[in-house]
């Protein structure tokens, strides 16, 4: 098997593996914490448990039919292949809440709320570093942050704080308390997880490939990068000749595909990462939604196959 279909396989089989581990975790937090004492958590799973507790119905039915709007969202603005996995990391979930059988182990309000909040929240950031969705409210923020400029952050602060006043109203106010502790630690325990999924990582790259690596992130990445002349230097292999740097901005979503992509070309290849606050203009607040890009992940993947 060649060397490079060897290595998408398993980047493949590595995503799936924690994937589903990201989904036992979320199915542990809402069966053995939340659906059994009535609390919520935020976005679109909180929307399934509230439905569920006021009408009475199946939780992983709801969260399915309440989840289709947050998907044909994804569909128009994020990557074939990140909708794919999301579609059916959601409905593993909902099968594994149904047939999963755990008992709630504990009465304690306080303890329910921060222990439910933090097998939700590893689950949701362990699928989210693996290129998948479970919860659908980040979807809408993309969304959002790509036609008006707002924040992720901002939209799914605002759309939790319609839900949990909903909560307020027709639970209980203590109900909602109790949720907001649940969705702050889920939110804290995500942030841990993948380093905040509007954050936006900066990579400097030194690479004898240069002019190939540079063509590989426009193409199959599709943002933008700025190229520096390095004058000369000093590394283990003695003096440096001179060389372009290139330098990118881009989600923390594509992290690992983007590392994958650098290693397939050059895997010598002296790779700096480092945080970034925010960014302005250029080509990257426009990428996840150029209909061109939709269509990257799955081309990739064919060619590599055919190689």
């Amino acid at each position: 098997m060649p060397k490079n279909r060897y290595a998408y396989y398993k980047q493949i089989a590595s995503e799936m593996f924690y994937i589903s581990v990201g989904i036992i975790l979320s199915s542990l937090g809402l069966k053995m914490f939340l659906l059994p004492n009535g609390f919520l958590d935020g976005g679109v799973t909180g929307i399934a448990i509230l439905l569920s507790t006021i009408f009475d119905i199946n939780m992983s039915i709801i969260l399915l039919v309440v989840s289709i709007p947050f998907l044909i969202l994804a569909w128009f603005n994020l990557s074939k292949r990140i909708v794919i996995k999301s579609t059916l990391s959601i409905l593993a979930l909902a099968i594994v809440i149904h047939f999963e059988s755990f008992v709630a182990v504990t009465d304690d309000k306080l303890l329910i709320a921060i222990f439910g909040g933090l097998f939700l929240g590893a689950g949701i950031g362990l699928a989210i570093r693996n290129g998948a969705v479970l919860d659908g409210s980040e979807i809408l923020g993309v969304f959002i942050h790509d036609r008006l400029g707002i924040s992720i952050g901002k939209v799914v602060l605002c759309f939790n704080a319609i839900l949990f006043s909903t909560t307020a109203l027709l639970l209980s106010l203590e109900v909602a308390m109790y949720s907001i502790l649940t969705f702050i630690v889920t939110a804290k325990v995500i942030d841990l997880m993948i380093e905040g999924f509007e954050d936006y990582v900066g990579l400097m790259i030194v690479s004898e490939k240069h002019i190939e690596v540079n063509a590989e992130l426009l193409k199959w990445v599709g943002t933008g990068t700025t190229l520096y002349k390095g004058s000369g230097g000093f590394g283990k292999r003695g003096a440096q000749t001179e060389k372009e740097i290139i330098h990118t901005v881009i989600n923390r979503i594509d992290i690992k595909r983007t590392y994958h992509i650098i290693d397939d070309v050059d895997e010598n290849a002296f790779i700096i990462e480092f945080d970034v606050n925010n960014i302005q203009g250029g080509i990257y607040n426009q990428y996840v939604a150029k209909d061109f890009l939709k269509k990257l992940t799955n081309k990739r993947a064919k060619n590599k196959v055919k190689q």
